[in-house]
């Protein structure tokens, strides 16, 4: 990874030596990003070993239907050893910049959050721009949940506890759809889970002038990464594109949201977070310090790390216990 000198010594020490380990990705170019990804998601496997949890959670691939088009979306279903009947379900979306990243992206995070959990976790192969750009990945997300609380009681499901979260561009989708979940009267949702989200195309952030390059994410993904997903509707202030352009969130579902310092995206997650609470929103914010872009995936086994999957764990616990 490339470290700016200027914030390598704001780093958690063991995640600053970890991060050297770790090949970075630049999304200028889809289809190599997309490469160079999935290469980066091996590496990071490969120094970590065999995930603890992956002997004691089933996994499903499967796919399901959209009614109004008939298209399949692939989704693979997480469920723990004795997972009870009508259990409680997170709806999940991978992080990637929106163009790259699959079902495999963040499994071993998945298999932790099912077992610490005990929930079943849908995770969700949206489609992915520039090929298939906005609306096409929000649509599928939402599409998801609909599914899942259509079918809940053949999947032993709890309609009544669905979560929905996501890591970075995931983070974008979750938020958006937990806005659609609102304005389309449903289905209601117990939390929306945001992990480092990318909430703000006007990339003008305090953070964002601070931290332009950082061991996980440079300025220029974010101009690329809006560019691909956008498409023809680049500018647009449209909340379902770019949650930060919502003027209301009054009734849109309870959130946990996770930033880190050295990272650009911080402050447009901090400010999401705050304008949530200005309208009634139940919000939980944890800033990292030490923290860079996705670091509890890149290195899961810091000690920074295992506290922040341990507090989304609790998070969700939380949520489900409510209701």
């Amino acid at each position: 990874m490339t470290l700016n000198t200027g914030n390598a010594d704001r780093l958690d020490s063991e995640l600053a030596r970890a991060a050297q380990l770790q090949p970075y990705v630049a999304f200028a170019d889809p289809l190599g990003s997309r490469r160079n990804f999935a290469r980066s998601v091996k590496i990071s496997r490969a120094l970590r070993g065999k995930a603890p949890a992956e002997a004691s959670v089933r996994t499903e691939d499967t796919s399901f239907t959209v009614p109004e088009d008939g298209r399949r979306i692939p989704v693979r279903i997480y469920r723990p050893d004795g997972l009870q009947e009508s259990a409680p379900v997170l709806i999940y979306f991978h992080g990637g910049a929106f163009v790259a990243g699959d079902l495999e992206t963040e499994h071993d995070r998945l298999l932790a959050l099912a077992l610490d959990t005990d929930c079943a976790i849908v995770s969700v192969e949206y489609r992915r721009p520039p090929e298939n750009p906005f609306p096409a990945p929000t649509e599928d997300c939402y599409a998801a949940v609909r599914w899942v609380a259509a079918e809940a009681e053949s999947l032993s499901l709890d309609a009544g506890r669905i979560a929905i979260g996501g890591s970075s561009a995931g983070g974008t989708l979750a938020a958006a759809t937990a806005l659609m979940c609102r304005d389309r009267q449903g289905p209601e949702l117990v939390l929306q889970l945001l992990l480092f989200p990318a909430l703000d195309d006007r990339l003008d952030s305090d953070s964002m002038r601070r931290y332009p390059r950082t061991a996980a994410w440079h300025i220029e993904d974010s101009h690329h990464m809006w560019r691909h997903y956008l498409g023809p509707a680049f500018g647009t202030e449209d909340p379902y594109a770019v949650p930060a352009r919502r003027v209301d969130f009054t009734g849109v579902a309870p959130a946990y949201v996770l930033v880190a310092e050295v990272d650009a995206l911080r402050d447009e997650g901090i400010a999401y977070a705050a304008r949530m609470l200005e309208d009634g929103v139940s919000v939980e914010l944890h800033h990292f310090a030490g923290g860079f872009h996705s670091f509890d995936a890149a290195v899961p086994h810091a000690g920074l790390s295992v506290r922040a999957l341990a507090e989304q764990s609790a998070a969700l616990r939380r949520a489900f216990a409510r209701n």
